[in-house]
């Protein structure tokens, strides 16, 4: 099931965190970006358990994909697909109509999903992430379309 992201998430989508990113983001600091009416994060839950999440910042017609996240005992089940589709719906029903995200240029499992959903690599920022350093590539969705992910 995917539902939006409440306050009471937040200890469990910070452990998720822990484990998915070198460099991750603290409780406190999605408690502050989910008050905020530009942001959407959504999470996908299974049996009571949080099995993924993801985030859209809308600013005007654009939608940053701040992050997607599944746990690794979930994953190759097409959950960051279901929230990426969901994010992108959510956008366009709030009037976003191009989208855009860095994702590490060795995640090819990410960018093939990035792919597949109609995103472009259009670019690279130089060691944008950190540990480990490494490139960013910049994708975007133009237009959005509607959302839904080939096989």
């Amino acid at each position: 099931m995917i539902r939006r992201m409440e306050a009471g998430d937040l200890k469990e989508i910070a452990a998720l965190e822990q484990i998915c990113f070198s460099v991750p983001w603290s409780e406190s600091a999605f408690r502050r970006t989910i008050a905020r009416p530009e942001y959407r994060y959504l999470v996908e839950t299974e049996n009571g358990r949080i099995v993924g999440y993801g985030g859209l910042l809308m600013i005007g017609e654009e939608g940053d994909i701040i992050s997607i996240a599944v746990r690794p005992d979930s994953r190759n089940r097409r959950i960051g697909r279901r929230l990426l589709e969901e994010l992108l719906q959510r956008g366009r029903e709030e009037g976003v109509c191009a989208f855009t995200l860095e994702v590490r240029v060795s995640n090819a499992p990410a960018i093939h999903l990035y792919e597949r959903a109609g995103f472009a690599a259009v670019g690279v920022r130089p060691g944008y992430y950190e540990k480990p350093r490494e490139d960013a590539l910049i994708m975007w969705k133009r237009p959005a379309g509607d959302g839904t992910i080939t096989t």
